[in-house]
């Protein structure tokens, strides 16, 4: 089924990466049965996709893709992933025979035009920037990176590429997304001093499961990729990475990269970083996963002032302070109004006429009834309104306009949960000079802004 794979060096790599940034394409005959049709692009039109880890989330973004697919806009050029049961899965629902387990023959593919990444954290800041040095446009997962100098390498690389990228926190482009950013923007609640986000706690491992050899077909070396090697574990993988510090970061980077990129958005704070952190919280009693069980941190901005929180807390309590609103048949049969999950997460907005509150913040996000019936009046503040998030993707592919979650926007995110977890971490208040993008007057925590890369799965 799979294209054969040679040994891929580094340098090897490199030079034909440089090759393929670099290439000239040349006008090619196509033949007529692939033209475009009435309503369709032809294969030259089409962008080539390659995908990039191929898990639950990998799959769920090539079925989000469908209706660019049943436009014409884009087409299936190969898929990656470590797991050979996941690849065969992928390669089979995808349809396609191209599939290789390092993502390095994809970058080097000429048809390749654009790479969704969906692998673990740890590795998105290395594909992005090898991506971006290839010239592929991104649409890559978030969190976008795991640590400052990452995030400060994946914003150089798309920019010196001039390409199109787009951070998965989707929740920018929801329909009630669109509602809550329209009322914030107008004013309705007065100036906003305090965004309170609100979350369940993080799990934690007892189940003791002992180190043991990878199962067949998983490469397990390449999933550690730029981590430092350590025996396998079955705790480590798939899905429950996200709860170790070192490849995900627990439900801040989870899900707080969710709701805080709303935040920053709708506060038209994308540009705005915080001034101090400041974070406490609790560490799991056993297992491997290290991450926060219950953490608050708190976030102060200036010019303009105002402060967020990020709180995980007992299930019972969110349900109690943040109950979920439940919708009326009425408001059910309206276009683009889904019945609330109760998810648990989200945040409630602090003004000084009034507060407004929103749940979810990722594929859902869900507006207090006052926000959607809100008619705004003559003379009101539009804002953009997303045509869907793989959409404003393409959007920013075939026009060069900035994606609602470029890169930059989505680091910014990103910066928020790391210096969450690295006071958390040290136990300590963490001040942050936006223009040089460091930490300040603390070498430890100055020396956690990175951390070496594994070769040569390196920056």
């Amino acid at each position: 089924m799979y294209e054969k794979q040679s040994l891929l060096t580094r340098r090897h790599f490199l030079d034909q990466a440089a090759a393929a940034a670099g290439v000239v394409a040349v006008p090619q005959l196509i033949p007529s049965g692939v033209l475009a049709q009435p309503g369709r692009k032809g294969a030259n039109e089409r962008l080539g996709i390659g995908f990039i880890g191929m898990g639950g989330r990998g799959i769920g973004l090539y079925h989000e893709m469908q209706p660019l697919y049943a436009k014409g806009e884009c087409q299936t050029v190969a898929v990656c992933d470590v797991d050979e049961q996941r690849l065969e899965r992928a390669a089979k629902e995808l349809g396609t025979k191209t599939a290789y387990r390092d993502y390095r023959y994809i970058l080097l593919r000429k048809d390749v035009d654009a790479v969704v990444i969906a692998t673990p954290d740890h590795w998105h800041a290395v594909q992005f920037v090898h991506a971006a040095e290839c010239g592929k446009h991104i649409y890559c997962e978030k969190p976008a990176c795991c640590t400052i100098e990452e995030g400060k390498a994946m914003v150089a690389a798309a920019r010196k590429a001039g390409i199109a990228s787009q951070i998965g926190s989707q929740g920018r482009s929801q329909p009630e997304a669109y509602l809550m950013h329209r009322f914030l923007a107008n004013g309705v609640i007065g100036r906003v001093h305090h965004v309170e986000c609100f979350h369940y706690p993080s799990p934690e491992d007892r189940s003791h499961t002992p180190d043991s050899d990878p199962p067949p077909g998983l490469d397990w070396d390449l999933w550690l990729g730029p981590l430092p090697w350590r025996p396998f574990n079955a705790r480590y993988l798939h899905g429950v990475f996200r709860w170790v510090l070192e490849s995900g970061g627990g439900q801040i980077r989870d899900r707080g990269a969710h709701v805080m990129s709303c935040a920053k958005y709708w506060l038209d704070a994308d540009h705005q970083d915080p001034v101090w952190v400041e974070a406490k919280g609790t560490p799991p009693r056993e297992g491997l996963w290290d991450s926060a069980v219950e953490m608050h941190v708190v976030y102060k901005f200036e010019n303009p002032d105002w402060v967020m929180t990020w709180t995980q807390m007992p299930m019972e309590e969110v349900k109690r302070r943040f109950p979920a609103e439940e919708r009326t048949a009425e408001e059910l049969a309206q276009p683009g109004i889904t019945k609330i999950v109760r998810p648990g997460y989200g945040a409630v907005y602090h003004g000084e006429n009034g507060t407004a509150m929103h749940w979810g913040g990722d594929g859902g996000t869900w507006a207090e009834r006052k926000v959607r019936q809100w008619v705004p009046p003559p003379g009101a503040k539009d804002v953009y309104k997303s045509p869907g998030h793989f959409e404003d993707w393409f959007l920013g592919i075939r026009t060069g306009k900035k994606c609602i979650m470029d890169v930059e926007y989505g680091v910014g995110v990103a910066l928020l949960c790391i210096l969450g977890n690295l006071s958390y971490m040290l136990g300590r208040r963490l001040y942050w000079d936006a223009a040089k993008k460091e930490i300040v007057g603390d070498e430890q925590a100055q020396r956690l802004a990175s951390r070496p890369q594994r070769w040569p799965y390196t920056l």
